[in-house]
Parts: C-alpha cells; structure tokens; sequence
C-alpha cells in the first residue's frame, strides 16, 4: 500500500477527487489534510468516512512540526496539493490570509516533502524515488484574455488579484524546488470548474440557492465576463494523468473548452429551474411574487468587483495530445446535472 497526503481534500474539487481516487486505486491509502476552514466541509467526505483507506487529519498546512509528524507517522509517498485560500472577493477584503495559506503553507509544504524524500539536491533516498509532489493551481495566475485566444502552458503570468497573485507564488515556489533541488514536481492549472459539493459562496451555487430563496441573483458588471467552464470530475480525472503519468517538471493546463459569459450562465440555471422546479411549485416564489414567471426575474446586475478579468480560456491541447484525456461531460448535460444536486440540496 501506498500512502498518498491529500491537503484541501473537504473543499471542493478535494472531496469530489478523494472518492474517486479511493475507488479506482485499491492499493493507495489516502490521508486528508484539512484545516476545516468555513470552504471545508466533512459532510462533503461522508462517503468514504468508514474507508479503511482513507484517514482525515484536521490541520493547517502551515504547521511544520505536524506536517513532519504526518510524512514520519504515515510514511507519505505521494502528495496532491489543493489545499488554498480561492475566493477572490475575499483576497480582495483580507490578502494577507491568501500570503500565508497559498504561499507560506505550499512552501511549508513542499520542503518537508522535500526533506523527507531527499537526502540532498537531486539525490532521492532510494525509499522514495518514485515521490511526487502535485500541486493544483488556476488559470487566473495567466491574467486576463482579449476576446480571441487560449491560455496555454507558456502564458506569461499575469495575476490581478491577490488571489491569484498568491497562486502564481506558489507555482514559482514548486518550480524552483524542481530547478533547485530536483523534486519531482507536476502543475496542473485548470479553469473554472462546477458540480456538485460547491460552497454556496461561488457563482453556480449561489444563483441556484437565491433563486430558491426568492432573492435577488447578483450578476458583476455587464455579465459578459467570460470563463471556460469545467466538470469538476473531469478535472479530478486530468489530476490523476497528470499525477501518475505527467513529466517531471511539467505544467499541464485542464480546460473543458466551455466558454460562457456568467449572463449565459445564470440564464442557463433559471431555464433549468423553470423546467425543474417552476415558480408555481416553489412555495416560497408563490406566495410572495406570484406575477413571476420565470426566475430571470431576480436577476440584477450589481457593481462590478476590483480587478476582475474579463476573459480566462484554456487550451488544453497539451493534456490531450500528451496523455490522452479528454472531459466526457460538456457543459450542456454538465449543468443540468449540477442544477439537480443543488436541488435536491436545497429542497431537503
């Protein structure tokens, strides 16, 4: 059995990952690092909690002292790094929990794994030759695109915002202990990804949970900013080529080629919930704005936010080409089945 560290696994993307990775790899087991901050949430895991392979620790990437208890005590052979501060309205309120949880914890990270693994610069303790340091990163360390054009692995990085500012460091982090020390590392940055186990926080989650609620869904701007929309269990398959068949060194970009304007895409759920679970069957909708006929009705445009990119898209010919992946949902049939989790989520 292999043992592989998991930071961040109770957020998001970690949580719809570890089930995966659990079910299709018998011979690893799996120790989830999280520090349980208000993204991380258990209930996300219930699925693999009686798992005999898999162990939850409550912890911050930043604590040293317990980082070197848990390579000793559970022999890690593999880390896969989500773990990050990622709302960017909160960099832009409060950037320095983004400095030290994006850049301060991933470098805290990376030299224990370093230390741990190696015994000098380029020199791997025969134990641990085959380690592998994995960190996932964002298209939003690439900056802001015009209406044409892809980001690819060669972007000059251009980040707006702290956030992003704060994962763009931490990629330069991995790369230099690569080029430094010659650890096994592989990137992969990935656009926006939806599905199920999102916190209520980010745009998909939120429209559908006001719209259910009879509130106003708040749309930045003009709502032609544009994003490249991935599943998220398509991300977490192109995690797993990279992590097992990636080259050494190598940043890897997971795109769903799936451009949408987010007025494309609040109107997109509202047709959804109209078809789903029309106002007239909504209790809340029908006693209180019956003259409603379609949940685009709540739809309001508020002031755009600081340094908001206007375009993100991914070329993900790279990770094609290279090793073969392809995403197997499109955002079409992707979305409805978003919108039905969320449903049922909020309906219970």
């Amino acid at each position: 059995m292999t043992n592989v560290l998991v930071t961040g696994g109770a957020g998001f993307i970690g949580s719809n990952f570890i089930p995966y990775f659990l079910e299709k790899y018998q011979t690893y087991n799996i120790i989830n690092l999280d520090l349980l901050t208000y993204a991380g949430n258990l209930e996300n895991l219930k699925e693999c909690e009686n798992n005999p392979r898999y162990k939850f620790i409550k912890g911050d990437i930043c604590n040293r002292e317990l980082l070197e208890y848990i390579f000793k005590e559970y022999d890690i052979k593999g880390v896969i790094h989500f773990a990050a501060e990622s709302h960017v309205d909160n960099s832009i309120k409060n950037p320095s929990v983004f400095i030290q949880t994006n850049v301060n914890g991933t470098f805290t990270l990376l030299d224990v794994a370093y230390k741990y693994w190696m015994d000098e610069s380029f020199n791997y303790k025969d134990k641990y030759k085959n380690c592998r340091f994995h960190h996932i990163s964002t298209d939003e360390v690439y900056g802001s695109l015009n209406e044409i054009g892809l980001f690819t692995e060669n972007t000059p990085y251009a980040p707006n915002s702290p956030y992003s500012a704060s994962k763009a460091s931490s990629d330069m982090i991995i790369r230099s202990y690569k080029e430094t020390y010659g650890l096994n590392t592989v990137i992969t940055n990935c656009s926006n990804n939806y599905g199920p186990k999102q916190h209520d926080e980010k745009l998909i989650p939120t429209i559908i949970r006001k719209a259910l609620a009879n509130e106003t869904i708040p749309i930045y701007g003009d709502g032609e900013n544009i994003r490249d929309w991935l599943y998220v269990l398509d991300h977490c398959k192109g995690i797993d080529l990279v992590y097992h068949n990636g080259e050494k060194g190598e940043v890897y970009n997971i795109g769903g080629r799936n451009e949408r304007t987010n007025l494309q895409i609040v109107n997109t759920i509202c047709e959804i919930l109209d078809k789903k679970y029309p106002i007239k069957n909504n209790l809340k909708l029908k006693t209180q704005n019956s003259k409603l006929f379609s949940y685009k009705s709540l739809i309001t445009f508020v002031d755009d936010r600081a340094g908001h990119d206007r375009r993100y898209a991914i070329d993900a010919t790279k990770l094609e080409n290279k090793l073969g992946w392809k995403a197997d949902e499109n955002f079409d049939s992707g979305i409805v089945k978003t919108t039905e989790w969320y449903l049922r989520k909020y309906n219970d």
